[in-house]
C-alpha cells in the first residue's frame, strides 16, 4: 500500500492543472481500492459548499455544476466531523441527500474522508461501493492516509494555478497569509535575487510564442551536448567502463527522437521551454524511481542533473535574447525560501521596501533583522516557491501577515491610501523626538538600544536613546569566513565606547547555535534550540569566550561604562565558570596594558533570563551577578515549548500568551526585592502592547531595535500607569493570548495610538 500511495501522490504532484490532478487522483483510487466510484469535493468558502471537482463512476456532467452545503449530506457531515465516516447503506442514513444529477443510484455503501491542510478542510475524498459493505479498516486508513497528503497537493496545486501567469500573460489577484515578521506597508516587485536555476525552483509558466521556445530548447540541448561530450573526454581514462555509460545515458536522452520530442510536444500545448522540459523530466525521474532495480533507481538523480544542465542553458538563451535589466530594482520586496543576514547585507538598502520569507517565524532571526531595519516583513509564507513571486507586484501588510500578489485595481488603492496614513501618523511620531520617555503621569522610562544587526555601520547616538542594553556581538562572525581576531573585535567594540562614552553599553557574549550558524563552524543537531548554543559553545571553547572578553576589555579602556551580558544561562554553575574566565581575560589585559596609561576598568556582569530554569534561582544568580536582562524571544519559545522558526506551530508563538506575562511579572517582582536592576531586551520590549504591559508590570528599562524607540516614546507619552496597571491586571489574569490582545488593542484604540497596532493612521 506504501508504494501505492507513493505513486498517486507522485504522479498528482506532477500534473500542473489542478482539474487534470483531481481526475487523475479519483482514477487512481478507484483502480488502487478496486471500488466502483471515487469523487472529489472541493470547499467553496464563499458559498458555504462542497463543489463536486472530479468523479470516476458518478455523472461527468455533475462536475462543477453539483454543490453540496456544509451542513448538509454525508458530504458535508464528513467536513463538519473532521474524520472519515463509514456507511454501510447510505441511501437510508439519516445525513443522506438525494442529489439525482450525480446519478449515484446503486452505490449504498459509502466512505468519505476530509482533506485537511493547516486545520482547514479543503474538500472530502469519497468511495463508493454498488454492493452493501462497511469498508474495512485497512480501506478507511488508505484513504486517510493518503487524503492527508493529497491535501498539501491540492493546496499547492491551487497556489501554482492562481500565482502563475495566465496564457494571457497577466496575472490574477491573489491573496496569502503568513506570519507578522515586523510592522509596517509595502508595495513593491518581488525580487529572487539568489534564486537557483534547477527543476524544484520552476514554475510552470505558459508561452505564446511556440517558435522562440522551441528555438531555445534545442539550442540549450545543442550546448548541453557538448559540455556532457567535454565531460566524457575529459574523464575517459579516468573512469571504469560502466561509470562511462552514465554518459551513453545522457547522449540518448538528449537525441531528438527521446527527450525532445516530449519536451517539443508540450511546448506546442502551450508550455515554455523550461516548464516543458521541468515536466517531462519529472515524469522519466519518476518512473526510474518506480523501478525494482536500485542502480535504475539511482538514474532518476542522472536524469535530473542533465536536465538542470539544459534549464540552465534555457535561461541562458533567454537572458541573451531578452538583455534583462538587473533583478534588483526600486520598490523592491525581497523574496527568499529564508532570509539571512548576508542576504540583506548585500542588498541595496535604498531599494529594499519589504520582505518575504518563505520560512520563518515572527520571532525567527530574519524577523529580528527586519524590526531592526524598520523594513516591513511577512513570514511562513508556507507551500510558495519564491519563483512564483519573482517580478510580481506585491502588497505587504507588516501587521496582520497578510499579502496581496498582482493586487487589482481598487485593492491597489485603498493600500496606497493606507500607505498614506501611515506616512502621516509617522511624521506625527518624529515630531515627539527629543522629549522625554514620560507616562502621563509622570513616571520616566529609560529607553536603551538593540543593536549589532546591521551589517553595515551603525549610529549609537540618538536623542531617544540612553545606550546599547543589548550589543548583539555574533553578526560580524557571522559574516566573516573565519573568526575574527582579538584585534578586529577591538576595532570593532572600541567604536561604540568612542560615540558614547558616559551611556551604558551591554556587550552580550557570542550568541550562535539555534537559527544562527557560523559558516566556518557548523554545529549539525538533531534540535539546535535545545542544543549547543550561547554560553553553553562558548565556555566548551575558551580559546573563543577569552578571545572577545579580552576584546571587550581593550576597547573599553579608559571608560567605566561596559557591561557584559552572558547569552543562554541555565545554571549558577555556568555564571560561576564564565566569571572566573572573565577575571582571567581582566589581569591579563591589565597587565598587558600598563603602559598605555588607560584605565581598565572592571565591567558589571549580567546574565539573560531567557531558560525557564533560570526563574526559579533567582537569588542565587542575584549573588553573582550584577544586573538581570530578560531574553522574552527565547523565554517564551522554552516557556511554550515552541520552535520560533517552525512555520507549523509558529502561530503558538506569543509573549501575550497569559502563562509567559505571568512568568514576566515573576521576574519583576523578585529582582526588585533582590534589588537587582533588570532590563528587557526582547523583541517584547519594542512592540506597543508588550511595553504596555511591562511599564505596567514595573519594568522601567527597555531595550529595543532603533526604529521602534519613537515609537514606543510615543506610547509612553499616551499612557496613564494607574490605567495600564488594571489593564495587566486582566491581562496576567487571562485564559488565552486573543483574550490578552483584544484588551491591548482596545486600550490602544481608546488612547488614539492604534495606528501602531494596524494599518492606517
Amino acid at each position: 500500500m506504501l508504494a501505492i500511495l507513493k505513486r498517486i501522490v507522485q504522479e498528482v504532484s506532477r500534473i500542473p492543472h489542478l482539474e487534470q490532478a483531481l481526475s487523475h487522483l479519483t482514477s487512481q483510487v478507484k483502480q488502487s481500492m478496486s471500488v466502483d466510484v471515487c469523487s472529489l469535493y472541493l470547499a467553496d468558502f464563499e458559498n458555504q459548499s462542497f463543489v463536486l471537482r472530479a468523479t470516476d463512476g458518478l455523472a461527468s456532467h455533475a462536475i462543477d455544476n453539483v454543490s453540496i452545503g456544509f451542513s448538509e449530506g454525508l458530504i458535508g457531515w464528513v467536513g463538519q466531523r473532521e474524520e472519515p465516516v463509514n456507511v454501510y447503506d447510505a441511501p437510508n442514513h439519516s445525513r443522506f441527500k438525494h442529489v439525482p444529477e450525480v446519478q449515484e443510484e446503486g452505490y449504498p455503501s459509502f466512505l468519505g474522508t476530509p482533506l485537511i491542510h493547516q486545520r482547514k478542510v479543503l474538500g472530502v475524498l469519497a468511495v463508493q461501493q454498488t454492493n452493501h459493505r462497511r469498508f474495512s479498516e485497512d480501506e478507511e486508513a488508505f484513504l486517510v492516509t493518503l487524503a492527508a497528503q493529497i491535501a498539501l497537493e491540492i493546496a499547492n496545486a491551487d497556489m501554482r494555478g492562481s500565482l502563475n501567469f495566465q496564457h494571457s500573460g497577466l496575472a490574477k489577484q491573489r491573496r496569502l497569509h503568513g506570519l507578522a515578521g515586523s510592522p509596517g506597508l509595502a508595495l513593491g516587485k518581488g525580487v529572487t535575487p539568489q534564486l537557483a536555476i534547477n527543476l524544484r525552483n520552476i514554475s510552470l509558466r505558459k508561452s505564446d510564442n511556440t517558435d522562440a521556445q522551441i528555438s531555445y530548447y534545442r539550442q540549450a540541448v545543442e550546448l548541453t551536448r557538448s559540455q556532457v561530450q567535454a565531460l566524457s573526454n575529459g574523464l575517459k581514462n579516468s573512469i571504469p567502463e560502466d561509470v562511462r555509460s552514465i554518459f551513453q545515458l545522457y547522449h540518448h536522452l538528449l537525441d531528438a527522437n527521446s527527450l525532445g520530442r516530449e519536451v517539443e510536444k508540450k511546448i506546442r500545448e502551450g508550455w515554455d521551454a523550461a516548464s516543458s522540459l521541468k515536466q517531462v523530466i519529472e515524469d522519466y525521474a519518476a518512473r526510474f524511481k518506480s523501478m525494482e532495480d536500485p542502480y535504475m533507481q539511482e538514474r532518476a538523480i542522472d536524469i535530473i542533473d542533465l536536465s538542470d544542465r539544459i534549464l540552465i542553458n534555457i535561461f541562458e538563451q533567454i537572458s541573451d535574447t531578452a538583455k534583462k535589466a538587473k533583478p534588483i530594482v526600486e520598490n523592491s520586496i525581497l523574496v527568499a525560501e529564508e532570509v539571512s543576514a548576508t542576504m540583506l547585507a548585500e542588498f541595496p538598502r535604498e531599494y529594499l521596501k519589504g520582505i518575504l520569507s518563505i520560512k520563518g517565524s515572527n520571532n525567527s532571526h530574519a524577523a529580528i533583522l527586519a524590526r531592526a531595519m524598520g523594513v516591513p516583513a511577512v513570514m511562513g509564507l508556507q507551500n510558495v516557491s519564491p519563483s512564483l513571486l519573482n517580478h510580481k507586484l506585491i502588497l505587504l501588510d507588516g501587521y496582520s501577515g497578510d499579502v496581496v500578489i498582482s493586487p487589482e485595481s481598487t485593492i491597489l488603492e485603498e493600500f496606497q491610501r493606507l500607505v498614506t496614513e501611515e506616512a502621516l501618523l509617522a511624521k506625527r511620531i518624529d515630531a515627539e523626538a527629543g522629549k522625554a520617555a514620560e507616562t502621563l503621569d509622570g513616571s520616566d522610562i529609560t529607553l536603551l538600544t538593540n543593536a549589532g544587526l546591521s551589517a553595515q555601520a551603525e549610529e549609537f547616538k540618538t536623542s531617544d536613546s540612553k545606550g546599547i542594553g543589548l550589543y548583539r556581538t555574533e553578526i560580524p562572525f557571522m559574516l566573516s569566513d573565519r573568526f575574527p581576531s582579538e584585534s578586529e573585535q577591538v576595532t570593532l567594540y572600541a567604536r561604540i565606547f568612542k560615540e558614547l562614552p558616559e551611556s551604558e553599553v551591554t556587550l552580550r557574549t557570542l550568541d550562535v547555535g539555534g537559527d544562527k550558524p557560523l559558516p566556518y563552524f557548523p554545529i549539525a543537531e538533531e534540535n539546535p534550540f535545545l542544543g549547543w548554543r550561547g554560553i553553553r559553545t562558548t565556555l566548551d571553547h575558551p580559546e573563543i569566550f577569552l578571545v572577545q572578553i579580552r576584546a571587550m576589555l581593550k576597547a573599553s579602556a579608559g571608560f567605566d561604562n561596559l557591561r557584559i551580558m552572558l547569552p543562554m544561562i541555565s545554571s549558577v554553575t555556568e555564571v560561576v565558570e564564565a566569571k572566573r574566565l572573565i577575571e582571567q581575560a581582566f589581569r591579563e589585559v591589565t597587565e598587558e596594558t600598563k603602559s598605555d596609561n588607560k584605565t581598565i576598568y572592571q565591567p558589571q556582569i549580567g546574565i539573560m533570563l531567557e531558560v525557564p530554569s533560570v526563574l526559579y534561582q533567582l537569588p542565587q544568580l542575584a549573588r553573582l551577578v550584577d544586573f538581570f536582562s530578560v531574553g522574552s524571544n527565547d523565554l517564551t519559545q522554552y516557556l511554550l515549548a515552541v520552535d520560533r522558526n517552525n512555520p507549523r506551530v509558529a502561530g503558538l508563538f506569543t509573549t501575550y500568551h497569559p502563562a509567559v506575562l505571568n512568568a514576566l511579572f515573576s521576574v519583576i517582582n523578585q529582582s526588585r526585592a533582590l534589588n537587582i536592576p533588570v532590563t528587557v531586551c526582547g523583541e517584547f520590549a519594542g512592540e506597543p502592547g508588550g511595553a504596555l504591559l511591562l511599564m505596567a508590570m514595573g519594568y522601567r528599562k527597555l531595550s529595543m531595535s532603533p526604529h521602534n524607540l519613537r515609537k514606543i516614546k510615543w506610547v509612553i507619552r499616551n499612557v496613564d500607569l494607574k490605567e495600564a496597571e488594571l489593564v495587566m491586571a486582566e491581562a496576567i489574569a487571562a485564559d488565552t493570548p486573543a483574550q490578552v490582545l483584544e484588551l491591548l488593542n482596545h486600550y490602544l484604540e481608546k488612547n488614539g495610538i492604534g495606528g501602531l497596532v494596524r494599518a492606517g493612521s
